[in-house]
């Protein structure tokens, strides 16, 4: 897909209708996603909807895919609103994108059916970890990606990797404070891989439990330094105690790359993200 020139349809939508909206952001002067009352702008959430209410000229409530925490970025945040007054795509993408700040953009928005909901038809999620093992942290990425000065064996780090393949208890690698009801996810792929002095690790499930992808990062780290052996994964899974686990991981380094849906929806496919993010430049 060619997402260099895109192309807008001008018709206009009824009110009411639910409208998908694919954002792009760079969390790292942001404090997460979700809105919270006590401060102000400070969320991808509240800069977004205070963009798209001015819009609409009228109080518009978004829902994400997946609530990012503080510093965390976004790739394919996959949104959804009803539209309270009417409105076409280029007004909802151009439109909100002009009163945005430069580090959040609207990608793309499409009429959905009303049963369409961003977080739970969401079938799987995709992140990305990029750690920059290098002795000296880069300048240019400072806030983009994690860094770790030690060398990092990524064969090592994907051997224990595999582990996690599966539907199985995470509960090693759950925050004290996630208030999610079960600590069960099936992971569905997780690769390591080096690309020049950049370690990425990609992994999909089909949901997440609060800084699971960073505690499993934190955790690999130790194994590709050398400081735990390859079956340590197995062992901390297997253990089910959190404070056996590494400390998480740096917010820095994790993307939430894609959302996938059923194509019943039909949403546009999401690209697989800059170079920089695949490896592949």
């Amino acid at each position: 897909m060619n997402h260099t020139h895109q192309h807008f349809p001008t018709e206009i939508w009824s009110a009411g209708t639910r409208v998908a909206l694919r954002v792009e952001y760079d969390g790292s002067a942001f404090h997460g996603w979700q809105a919270q009352p006590h401060l102000s702008c400070d969320t991808v959430q509240e800069c977004l909807e205070h963009a798209l209410t001015q819009i609409a000229n009228s109080p518009v409530r978004t829902h994400c895919a997946g609530r990012t925490d503080r510093g965390v970025h976004g790739f394919g945040q996959i949104v959804h609103f009803d539209d309270p007054v009417g409105r076409n795509a280029k007004a909802w993408v151009l439109g909100t994108n002009s009163l945005l700040p430069p580090t959040v953009r609207v990608h793309w928005a499409q009429s959905v059916s009303g049963d369409f909901h961003a977080r739970f038809s969401a079938t799987a999620r995709r992140y990305r970890y990029i750690i920059a093992n290098t002795a000296i942290r880069s300048a240019h990425l400072n806030g983009q990606v994690s860094s770790y000065r030690r060398p990092l064996d990524s064969r090592l780090m994907a051997e224990a990797a595999q582990v996690m393949i599966g539907e199985q208890d995470f509960s090693a690698f759950r925050a004290a404070q996630c208030q999610a009801s079960s600590p069960i996810r099936e992971i569905q792929q997780l690769n390591v891989s080096r690309w020049g002095d950049f370690v990425i690790i990609d992994i999909t499930a089909n949901a997440f439990l609060q800084h699971m992808v960073r505690n499993i990062a934190g955790s690999l780290q130790l194994i590709g330094a050398g400081l735990k052996p390859v079956d340590w994964m197995a062992q901390l899974l297997s253990g089910k105690d959190r404070s056996k686990a590494a400390d998480t991981a740096s917010g820095a380094g994790l993307y939430l790359v894609g959302v996938y849906y059923p194509e019943r929806f039909g949403l546009p496919s999401i690209p697989d993200g800059p170079a920089f993010l695949s490896g592949t430049m």
